[in-house]
């Protein structure tokens, strides 16, 4: 007995309210009993941390593996017309398929919201590395929030990976049960974004030059104990008598900060004087990269590893910003050209909060000014770093019809969800700081972002919870129709530790 399955595929990926379908395909050489065949949509979160070496077995550490089966479904393609519940309560029942090729068509609406299940089955909680088998134990905390988008890139560590699976239950014990799977993209749709932006968020960094700093290709021709006094010796002061010329340089984005994939990052960089100068500034280099944090959690062991993405670098630019007629308090900007048509990769996940992993970024700009000349060994050059917590979204904007349900809610039916709305009042202004972000909590975005503390008695692994009012909304909504953009997490190399147990292709 052979067993496969197909999906269809509209799209380059899936994402919330998509219908997903395909066919499965059987032949069967002999006939043969079948208690049933069942099509389950999956998506799962699995982290896998070493911990701490323990000090009486410092030559072993023991590995900690948690699983989050956040999304499920199942559908019953043979017998027809059987129910789920139908086959919990009778196990054992068979019935004969005869010789042949056979193909049940299935499908699936993608919900909104995670809603992790308690799963009782060994073959779901065990991992192995190195041939060795891993049991993961159940996890007890969860959180509520959005679909978290595919995500690879951490070998052995972490992934968030969606698929469609189908079995062959057999009623004989001894005999295997097929099974085939296939794998899809996922990128969820953006929470709601203010009608407007409500000012700026920026990051700020001032320098101040020196108006007559001693040169190094003088110091070169002087003697030693010229070039020794001359270096001891205190900067002249200005020509004009004031202060010595100062600089701010701004890095602004509309707030609240968001970045959007596969779209160019709407920056502003200013140049402002802060005080009088006699000589030009000139723009050397530039360098703008994206920083990705991803917070890795298995049960009590935690690690955050990075990324980065350059959106452009350039260097020896030798650029005038401005004039030194320029009265006080003149912001002079930097041209955007330089970073224009440079997007967001395709590559880069949109900031997302699950139970066990959670991403977050920081643009980071540097920018190099020289004072005086932009000869090597004549400038004042200085390079300054700006940094900015953002988030970034997918672009794929939800339903007006589930946004305007989602606010106002319909009387007679439970409680409507939470949005995440951003925030309308002005925010302070950001300074560059070392990187903090916040822990597993709501602090993802998406359509709910609150932990759920788990309950005495887990629903079993194969019992639906009830609709929620999210999904009992998005059930009646269509697939969204609009933009998709595009989205390609990074190929996992096919030597690569698996954290599912299956065999990569």
């Amino acid at each position: 007995m052979f067993v496969s399955i197909a999906l269809e595929h509209p799209h380059e990926h899936y994402t919330n309210l998509d219908v997903i379908q395909g066919k499965v395909a059987l032949r069967v050489p002999n006939p043969t009993n079948v208690s049933s065949i069942v099509v389950k949509l999956e998506g799962e979160s699995r982290t896998r941390l070493l911990a701490p070496i323990h000090p009486n077995r410092p030559d072993k550490q023991r590995p900690v593996l948690e699983i989050h089966k956040f999304l499920y479904r199942t559908q019953v393609v043979w017998p027809e017309h059987a129910r789920p519940e139908d086959l919990v309560n009778n196990p054992k029942a068979s019935f004969t398929i005869n010789a042949g090729s056979f193909e049940y068509p299935f499908q699936f609406k993608i919900p909104l919201n995670t809603s992790c299940q308690q799963t009782n089955s060994p073959i779901s909680t065990v991992s192995f590395s190195n041939a060795i088998p891993e049991f993961a134990k159940t996890p007890t905390q969860h959180i509520k929030a959005t679909l978290p988008p595919s995500l690879s890139g951490f070998p052995g560590e972490a992934e968030i990976r969606y698929f469609v699976k189908v079995t062959v239950n057999r009623p004989q014990f001894f005999k295997e049960n097929p099974r085939s799977t296939a794998n899809f993209t996922f990128l969820p749709i953006e929470p709601p974004r203010p009608e407007k932006a409500d000012g700026e968020a920026y990051a700020r960094r001032q320098h101040q030059f020196l108006e007559n700093a001693p040169m190094v290709a003088a110091d070169k021709k002087a003697g030693f104990f010229d070039r020794k006094s001359s270096t001891n010796s205190p900067p002249k002061s200005p020509t004009t008598g004031s202060v010595p010329p100062r600089v701010t340089i701004d890095a602004r984005l509309p707030n609240p900060a968001v970045l959007t994939s596969n779209q160019d990052i709407p920056l502003r960089l200013l140049v402002k004087n802060v005080s009088e100068r006699a000589k030009n500034i000139y723009l050397q280099m530039l360098q703008i990269q994206l920083i990705g944090y991803t917070k890795v959690r298995a049960h009590e062991v935690a690690r955050t590893e990075s990324n980065s993405w350059i959106l452009c670098s350039f260097s020896n630019m030798a650029i005038p910003i401005g004039s030194p007629t320029d009265a006080v308090d003149t912001e002079v900007p930097i041209n955007a050209e330089y970073w224009s048509g440079k997007p967001i990769p395709n590559t880069v996940p949109p900031t997302f909060t699950t139970c066990n992993l959670s991403r977050f970024y920081e643009v980071e700009v540097r920018v190099g000014i020289g004072y005086g000349s932009y000869k090597h060994g004549e400038d004042q050059l200085v390079v300054l770093s700006l940094r900015l917590p953002v988030k970034v979204y997918s672009g794929i904007a939800p339903p007006m019809a589930l946004l305007e349900a989602s606010l106002t809610g319909e009387p007679g039916k439970l409680n409507p969800p939470t949005l995440n709305v951003p925030p309308t009042q002005q925010q302070p202004p950001h300074t560059p700081t070392t990187p903090t972000h916040g822990g597993f909590g709501n602090s993802g975005g998406g359509f709910s972002g609150q932990p759920v503390q788990p309950q005495a008695a887990a629903p079993g692994y194969d019992e639906a919870p009830p609709p929620s009012y999210e999904e009992a909304i998005g059930h009646d909504l269509p697939p969204i129709n609009g933009y998709r953009g595009s989205y390609q997490p990074p190929p996992v190399p096919d030597d690569a530790p698996s954290l599912s147990g299956e065999k990569r292709r």
